[in-house]
């Protein structure tokens, strides 16, 4: 059987990647139905049982910033391992709320690890692995900061300032600009009807 493809929602909180996770699912899972594949719903931090317990840690308890990028990628390790490449090899298609690309940004553009570290890191936990297609959601952050002021009890990243979310607002669309064949950026400011107009392109380029 082929080998499945996985997709990565990507982009600063209150970018509305929520909103559009569901429907994507539903709307991939309808093309995929004929040919006898799957599509596996999937998260990071998160993903399995010891990816569960880390993101309850990562996401409420204060760290070093070096041990939070640690555990970060010992979460997607096992989360590599015991999910998202079984699932490719079974042929079918993971879809997962954030990856790799979410650490660059968060850890590295907002907290500002430096990048050589992480890119050390991703070649240790993925090799050469990456996503088949990354769709970030880009929104202004003063747009994203009143969306999360109505959303449910912030944990810490939501938690962080404007300048902070800029800066991982920034580097998400660096690597973006670096990987243009990767990623599908998404003007998530625009109306959920036009945002859905756009998904169904990527859709299409990947069916």
């Amino acid at each position: 059987m082929a080998r499945g493809k996985f997709i990565t929602f990507e982009g600063i909180d209150g970018a509305g990647k929520t909103t559009h996770l569901d429907w994507f699912r539903q709307q991939l899972a309808a093309k995929l139905e004929a040919g006898g594949h799957q599509v596996v719903m999937t998260r990071e931090p998160g993903g399995t049982p010891l990816g569960e317990t880390l993101r309850g840690i990562l996401l409420n308890q204060p760290m070093d910033l070096e041990t939070e990028a640690l555990l970060m990628f010992a979460a997607r390790r096992e989360h590599l391992a015991q999910v998202i490449e079984p699932a490719l090899s079974r042929g079918d298609w993971v879809l997962s709320d954030r990856f790799t690309d979410a650490t660059f940004a968060y850890q590295g553009g907002g907290r500002g690890l430096p990048r050589d570290k992480l890119e050390a890191l991703e070649r240790w936990v993925q090799g050469g692995f990456q996503p088949d297609l990354t769709i970030l959601f880009d929104v202004p952050t003063d747009t994203a900061s009143e969306r999360r002021s109505a959303a449910r009890a912030p944990d810490k990243f939501e938690s962080e300032s404007e300048a902070f979310f800029e800066r991982t607002r920034g580097e998400y669309l660096r690597r973006a600009e670096e990987s243009p064949q990767r990623f599908f950026v998404v003007d998530s400011s625009r109306p959920i009807a036009d945002i859905r107009k756009k998904l169904e392109e990527a859709l299409a380029d990947l069916c």
